[in-house]
């Protein structure tokens, strides 16, 4: 006797109407970037007609690079997520050692204040942030786009739920055989955490290289911008509209990330996995 399941019974409905659901979805999300490729690598009669002989071109890539100095804000860029991503490493690296695996008086308050930064959407600190760097004479520098960002509480309390993973044994053997907390730090925990690391400098770069408010509000010279911003003032109308160079300029941004999560992305899936929340 057949036991298959008819596609029409509500289960089997239900199922093939989520299949279907996702599918669509997925169409009107890649729909977008299957434009911005069809654009960017035919000739701009092509961009609002699909022809399937329409001949392959970069020089459209080739335009937007020669109109804007995009050289000066990948360089801009590439320093400004390369220096975040080291102070962060280093400063929630010591905060969450220290919150895992000390007992110290006000430590569970100090780590309430840091879930609630997590609450709080930076675009409201935005004007006191900008005080601060005015104080400071830091404005329209690299150094202002990314000192408020510095110490991450997401970055904390990421790896202090790893960090009380680790079986305290080895903290102690470590200590057993003479090696200081710094040595414990580096040589234990470190090495253990090292799958939640790169998920967590993915997920800190791929912020900021696309963050945007705040570098437009505190930089205005080429020699501060990152690459949003260039490319918000390259695409703007006083320039105009050539959406064959617009989306080769956006191609050209954003293919770094593309290229980075098309590498990493098991790594980046399965560290977040092997954390949790705990």
């Amino acid at each position: 006797m057949s036991t298959r399941r008819n596609p029409m019974e509500p289960q089997g409905l239900g199922h093939a109407l989520e299949t279907l659901g996702a599918w669509v979805l997925a169409l009107l999300w890649i729909l977008p970037l299957a434009y911005a490729f069809w654009t960017a690598f035919h000739p701009p009669e092509f961009a609002t007609r699909f022809d399937p002989l329409a001949p392959l071109s970069l020089q459209n890539f080739v335009n937007a690079w020669n109109a804007a100095p995009f050289a000066s804000y990948f360089v801009n860029t590439i320093i400004l997520v390369t220096m975040i991503l080291a102070a962060q490493l280093v400063l929630c690296t010591l905060a969450a050692y220290a919150f895992a695996r000390y007992a110290f008086f006000g430590r569970d308050v100090l780590f309430m204040l840091v879930l609630v930064q997590l609450m709080i959407m930076p675009d409201v600190l935005i004007v006191e942030n900008y005080r601060t760097m005015a104080a400071l004479d830091l404005t329209d520098t690299i150094t202002a786009i990314g000192l408020p960002y510095m110490a991450s509480a997401f970055g904390i309390f990421l790896m202090r739920q790893t960090f009380k993973t680790v079986p305290k044994e080895l903290d102690e053997a470590a200590r057993v055989e003479g090696a200081s907390a710094l040595q414990v730090l580096l040589k234990v925990y470190v090495p253990l955490a090292r799958p939640v690391y790169v998920a967590f400098g993915l997920v800190s770069v791929s912020y900021h290289w696309n963050n945007f408010l705040w570098p437009l509000i505190v930089t205005n010279s080429v020699g501060s911008r990152p690459l949003t911003v260039g490319l918000q003032v390259f695409s703007s109308t006083d320039q105009g509209i050539d959406w064959s160079i617009i989306t080769a300029a956006t191609l050209m941004t954003s293919a770094p990330l593309l290229i980075a999560f098309l590498l990493f992305q098991r790594q980046f899936v399965q560290s977040f996995m092997r954390a949790g929340i705990r």
